[in-house]
């Protein structure tokens, strides 16, 4: 999923009361929250840099940011890539061998940037002063097309570049791909060490064990709602108020980050519930992944934000967050929606759910002719997506000004087919949850 970038909390006092704005981390967006620049790595002054041109090619070095050439990938095979930033080598000397260059593989997602060096790229086919002129007037950003341009640049460059390359949670070692905003005190640490349970991350690996020694929580705070084994698999969610618990759910907003692109990580969580899964074992509940949601929407919106962490992912655990969100919005009564824009990814990780609970309705010979509005009522998916959807499908007609559903039973198994499985399934009758009760909590700040 996507998201939108950093921001620092504003708070406005009327009336005496506390009137705290919407700062929520989203599936996407387009807000342009103000950058900290001492959170982006130090560049040696332009005046300061000597160009020198390479003996074999004739390109004069350093390349510039903005550069095209040809980079080596892990696979050992040449890949166009573009430069980010460049940086002076471990040696500190700012001579053209010694320079490192982050650079973004043009065919590859912006997870895999990574630093490189001269030795790895075909110099012969850096861009030349013309190709620079033809490509920035051909140039467009089609994979965000749904963004404000003016926020995604910004985005850009105060996220291009990785700032923590590592993270240990538990007993798995992730590699990271995106830009997160940490504490200044944490931002030249190639790695970080998070306790598992509690979300507090560490520099030093022996910081972590002195932490865990002192440590008696075995799993996230909050209320644990729902727990099934499945299989052979032990899931259970816990629902964490981001204002009961704010450093856990901040530290998860720092971690979350790491591994997404566009989301709006905000310092104010006391807006947002989040629902952490965890696999539980032995050792104690493993954190998943989670998402989070609004505690009061407005545009009926019932999840905020979405992960699955890459130790966890391709088990079905994407999946069941979506249908879980669902889940609390039948016990709820509510017809909800994810917040929008949806990436890429995203919609085609939505439509899937859809397509899947919309066509096992359809397809039940038991029923009744079905309308959009029984199926939203069924579902307590909105109008709209059960629309995009079957016309997605082709499952869709307007006649006489009214939508009608055409979905013969060989074409539905078609589909569903297609939809593929639904993951790690979620069992209502094991979740034991209480809606939110945002008058009970008013009540209880005015009191």
């Amino acid at each position: 999923m996507t998201g939108k970038e950093n921001d620092t909390p504003k708070t406005e006092k009327q009336d005496g009361e506390e009137k705290q704005e919407k700062k929520a981390h989203h599936t996407g967006g387009n807000a342009r929250p103000p950058v900290d620049t001492s959170l982006l790595p130090p560049k040696p002054k332009e005046e300061d840099v000597v160009k020198v041109k390479h003996a074999a090619s004739g390109v004069m070095l350093p390349l510039d940011v903005g550069a095209r050439v040809s980079c080596r990938w892990r696979d050992g095979q040449m890949y166009p890539v573009r430069v980010i930033e460049r940086r002076a080598g471990p040696k500190g000397v700012l001579g053209q061998e010694e320079y490192e260059y982050y650079v973004h593989y043009e065919q590859f997602n912006r997870r895999l940037d990574t630093w490189v060096t001269i030795a790895d790229m075909d110099l012969d086919t850096a861009e030349t002063d013309d190709d620079k002129k033809k490509r920035k007037a051909e140039e467009v950003d089609e994979e965000h097309a749904d963004f404000d341009p003016n926020a995604l640049r910004e985005h850009e460059e105060c996220t291009k570049v990785r700032n923590i390359l590592s993270v240990e949670l538990g007993r798995h070692q992730m590699d990271t791909w995106y830009f997160s905003p940490f504490p200044p005190e944490y931002t030249t640490c190639k790695k970080l060490y998070f306790c598992e349970f509690t979300l507090n991350f560490f520099k030093r690996k022996e910081q972590l064990q002195r932490h865990l020694r002192k440590n008696e929580m075995y799993h996230p705070p909050g209320d644990e709602i729902y727990r099934n084994e499945t299989r052979g698999r032990t899931a259970a969610f816990f629902e964490i108020d981001g204002k009961k618990d704010k450093i856990f759910c901040q530290n998860l907003c720092y971690l979350a980050k790491l591994f997404l692109d566009h989301k709006t990580l905000y310092y104010d969580v006391d807006l947002f519930l989040f629902y952490v899964l965890c696999e539980v074992d032995e050792r104690g509940y493993h954190i998943v992944g989670y998402f989070s949601k609004e505690k009061c929407s407005e545009e009926g919106y019932n999840l905020a934000c979405i992960l699955t962490l890459p130790a966890y992912q391709r088990k079905g655990y994407g999946k069941m967050l979506i249908s879980f969100s669902y889940e609390l919005s039948k016990k709820e009564g509510k017809v909800g929606t994810p917040e929008r824009p949806l990436s890429d990814l995203g919609l085609v990780s939505y439509r899937g759910y859809w397509t899947r609970e919309l066509l096992a309705i359809l397809k039940d010979p038991s029923r009744a002719v079905m309308s959009i509005k029984d199926l939203s009522e069924l579902t307590m998916i909105k109008t709209e997506d059960i629309i995009s959807t079957l016309q997605h499908l082709n499952l869709l007609a307007y006649q006489k000004g009214a939508y009608v559903i055409c979905a013969a039973p060989e074409i539905i198994e078609k589909h569903l087919k297609e939809a593929g499985s639904p993951g790690v399934e979620v069992d209502p009758s094991k979740l034991i949850w209480t809606p939110y009760n945002a008058e009970k909590e008013y009540q209880n700040f005015r009191g």
